[in-house]
């Protein structure tokens, strides 16, 4: 297998997994329609980054911890998990504190150069730890990339590179979603409209922790 061959096949595989909904959309398409593009746009580069750090962690073999240590995958599961129950009660919570706002959510409105750059910060902070507390992704990578390592390549580079390739492909499709999200949020903006993608963002995301706390 040539390493354009490697590249190729790598990238048809990550394709199909991204396209297939899952968390990283919720989170993008709840922070574009309840909060404004620019929170969206961020916690998709959260997701990106954080994507490369596991393919470098996994070309590198740090996450091959995970694969072979029972405590250390169990550590990270439950940090994990914690972390996506207590995001999803919160997303949840904000919801029955919204009852004195009007129906035009303030998101819709301009927002202040400071409140925009807090506004990224919290949206890559969540896309970024959302991703990197997921031990499942570190274990994808390390039983994914030995596969499409082509002799006398070094396993470390081409791991970045094909953790790289996976990266274009998830901003690629991620950055669509944004771009539709954000055409259908002056629509879908309303207050109750936003309290329930909220509740059901909130839920998915306290399901999602359980399952990986009991797993």
């Amino acid at each position: 297998m040539t390493l354009a061959q490697a590249v190729l096949s790598f990238a048809f595989m990550v394709g199909l997994l991204t396209i297939l909904p899952g968390l990283d959309t919720a989170l993008v398409i709840r922070g574009t329609v309840t909060r404004s593009r620019r929170y969206g746009s961020a916690a998709l580069l959260g997701i990106q980054v954080g994507t490369l750090l596991w393919g470098a962690a996994a070309a590198s073999g740090a996450a091959a911890l995970l694969a072979t240590s029972q405590l250390a995958y169990a550590v990270l599961s439950y940090a994990g998990a914690g972390y996506l129950i207590f995001m999803g009660a919160a997303i949840i919570a904000k919801t029955f504190r919204r009852s004195a706002q009007t129906e035009t959510s303030p998101e819709s409105s301009s927002v202040p150069r400071r409140a925009g750059m807090a506004e990224s910060r919290s949206g890559f902070l969540l896309g970024l730890i959302t991703n990197l507390t997921n031990p499942k992704v570190g274990v994808f990578y390390m039983a994914t990339i030995p596969q499409f390592v082509p002799a006398g390549y070094s396993p470390l580079w081409v791991g970045l590179l094909l953790a790289g390739v996976h990266c274009l492909i998830g901003t690629t499709w991620l950055g669509l979603i944004v771009v539709g999200a954000n055409r259908l949020a002056p629509k879908l903006r309303s207050v109750s409209v936003v309290k329930w993608i909220d509740r059901v963002t909130g839920g998915s995301l306290i399901l999602l922790g359980g399952k990986l706390a009991t797993q």
